[in-house]
């Protein structure tokens, strides 16, 4: 399963918040939304965070095994 947990810590540690995100660099509530729940989002969504952020796609997600049964 790929979670969104990095990005939330890269955002504090560069002083960054989601209204910031929002208001200065474009990115959407909706994708926001999605960024917060887990879900899907595009790579161009992720390459637009990295390039704001200036940081390797490792500090927005990362992949956990999840077993199911």
């Amino acid at each position: 399963m790929i979670t969104y947990t990095p990005l939330w810590r890269t955002l504090k540690e560069k002083n960054i918040s989601q209204y910031d995100l929002i208001k200065k660099y474009g990115i959407s509530t909706g994708q926001l939304d999605r960024l917060r729940k887990n879900n899907p989002v595009s790579t161009a969504t992720i390459d637009n965070l990295c390039a704001i952020l200036h940081c390797n796609v490792s500090d927005i997600m990362e992949y956990t095994f999840n077993q199911h049964n």
